[in-house]
């Protein structure tokens, strides 16, 4: 019997965010939380790992806003500002739990021990920058990082507009090396959107393998013979990995997946919402906007108003047991995969980063706990980085991948529809004009280079495919729209500016005090003769 391997991909990601003009801002807290409850506990359980010699073998991919973002000194501060309330506001509640006799004290003292730790190892183990402690994992060979594409654009709605991708791949490997140094072998294309032919800009900037939805691979004209099991290789010699759609209810499925489970902590019921405006109002927002603050007392079960009290005990129990029912489904699927592979079959199950630990407060200790287990399994299944497996197995069918992603039915509705579909328009119109501005102003040098290197930013700062999704969800759609006018209205002034030769040093400057991501870039990365060759 062959052995089986796991191809567990973390994908992080979050659109750039950064507001010096303000004292504090809401939409910065998605990072924070981010920050407390995936990155930082997912280190310490990986870290805890590799003290214990268990084999890691999982793929972290981060993308270029994000590290810019993990990065920035203004958002380290402030997240040390954030840090600093949350343990505030922990103190006042193991106050008042204990006055009020509640049996939720010992939830609040997790929480508090939770924010403490946090800002310990913020501080002192990673001196502010928590990609130092990713990396060092990859530097011992327990995890392999790849990342995403630039401002996380998705790339099928800008096919025709080559000198665009080309931008997006030039900042996409820029960040990568400021952050890890090297080239980022692998990639996660954004919600694994593809096109035929993206696979030449992925070639073009040092990329060896890819991942892609289940139906651009078994839908392509080139019957694929291992199905979902092994990568496939395109016709200029990339790697494709296929994600196995038979994981994907055991942890996507709203109503069967494992975060649903009734025992586990709910996200939606915090204090933030649930105590006294006046009692929380300093620990949420300046605007006094109910928000969540990370102290939750319940658990799923029951509706809004009836549910138990969350029971850590009875989490971690459960925890173990969606653990070995994850090793269990493989290994019983393997041993029907396993007969008609002539390689060893290897699932991709890639996850937002940010479900574990944010949304599903007890992910990170089920990834742990998967890990775990798979250490009893010896030969039969292990975790396995895509690299590793490349390298052991370095032939496999070619295969021709279609148009697709992972979004609802798999194409592009999801970020294509009434609430959104305004905006491309004005996003293909800039690029254009990108392209006129590059045409114009070739090789500038001073002043007028630094206005087009901005203006190349503020293009690609458009392109967030988070802001149509926001737009659809309704969620913060006021705040995804202004931002693309303002990332649109940013690069006429500079395109206006340009034209009459009148670019103003004090405006320029703040612009770029405030989108100051992509410090390497070079506008000419918008000159691309690709779409003039065609």
């Amino acid at each position: 019997m062959l052995k089986s391997y796991l191809n567990i991909l973390l994908h992080a990601h979050l659109p750039f965010i950064r507001h010096p003009e303000y004292s504090e801002f809401l939409e910065e807290r998605w990072l924070f939380e981010a920050i407390s409850e995936t990155y930082l506990p997912l280190l310490r359980s990986l870290n805890r790992l590799h003290e214990d010699k268990i084999p890691i073998n999982i793929t972290l991919s981060f993308s270029p806003s994000l590290m810019a973002m993990l990065q920035d000194e203004l958002l380290q501060e402030r997240y040390i500002q954030h840090l600093v309330k949350m343990m505030e506001l922990g103190e006042k509640e193991l106050e008042r739990t204990r006055r009020e006799g509640h049996e939720f004290v010992p939830l609040v003292q997790i929480y508090l021990d939770l924010f403490s730790q946090n800002y310990q190892d913020f501080l002192e183990l990673y001196n502010r920058n928590i990609l130092a402690g990713f990396g060092r994992l990859a530097q011992l060979g327990e995890i392999e990082l790849i990342t995403t594409v630039g401002t996380y654009p998705f790339l099928p709605f800008y096919e025709h507009y080559p000198e665009s991708i080309q931008a997006q791949f030039d900042v996409t490997q820029q960040a990568f090396a400021r952050s890890f140094g090297g080239v980022a072998q692998g990639v996660w294309l954004p919600e694994a959107g593809y096109f035929p032919g993206l696979e030449k800009y992925l070639r073009d900037c040092g990329v060896r393998y890819f991942y892609t939805s289940a139906h651009a691979v078994l839908f392509s004209p080139d019957v694929p013979r291992s199905g979902l099991y092994a990568p496939v290789t395109l016709p200029n010699g990339l790697h494709a990995f296929p994600r196995d759609l038979s994981t994907v209810s055991l942890v996507w499925s709203s109503k069967s997946g494992y975060p649903s489970d009734p025992v586990y902590r709910e996200f939606y019921r915090d204090i933030g919402h649930d105590l006294d405006l006046a009692y929380v109002s300093p620990y949420i927002h300046l605007e006094k906007t109910r928000i969540n603050t990370g102290y939750k007392y319940y658990a799923i079960s029951g509706d809004t108003a009836h549910k138990q009290p969350y029971d850590p005990a009875l989490a971690k129990q459960k925890i173990k047991e969606h653990a070995q029912n994850f090793v269990f489904h493989h290994l019983m699927h393997f041993k029907k995969v396993q007969p008609l592979m002539s390689v060893p079959p290897i699932s991709s199950s890639p996850y937002n980063a940010e479900l574990l630990g944010h949304r599903w407060f007890e992910g990170v200790d089920w990834l742990e706990a998967i890990l775990r287990e798979l250490a009893k399994q010896g030969d039969q299944l292990s975790t396995i980085l895509p690299l590793n497996y490349l390298a052991q197995y370095p032939q496999h069918q070619k295969v021709s991948p279609i148009f697709s992603s992972w979004g609802n039915k798999g194409y592009a509705e999801t970020w294509l529809e009434g609430s959104n579909d305004w905006i491309y328009r004005h996003l293909h119109m800039a690029i254009d004009r990108m392209v006129e501005l590059v045409d114009r102003f070739p090789d500038v040098t001073g002043l007028k280079r630094r206005a087009l290197n901005q203006a190349a930013r503020e293009v690609l700062l458009t392109q967030s495919i988070d802001w149509p999704v926001i737009m659809r969800n309704g969620t913060a759609s006021s705040y995804a729209a202004s931002r693309i006018k303002e990332h649109l209205a940013n690069f006429y002034h500079i395109y206006d500016a340009m034209g009459e030769g009148k670019m103003g040093t004090d405006w320029l400057t703040k612009v770029e005090r405030k989108n100051n991501i992509f410090p390497d870039i070079n506008y000419m990365s918008f000159h691309n003769k690709r779409r003039r060759s065609n």
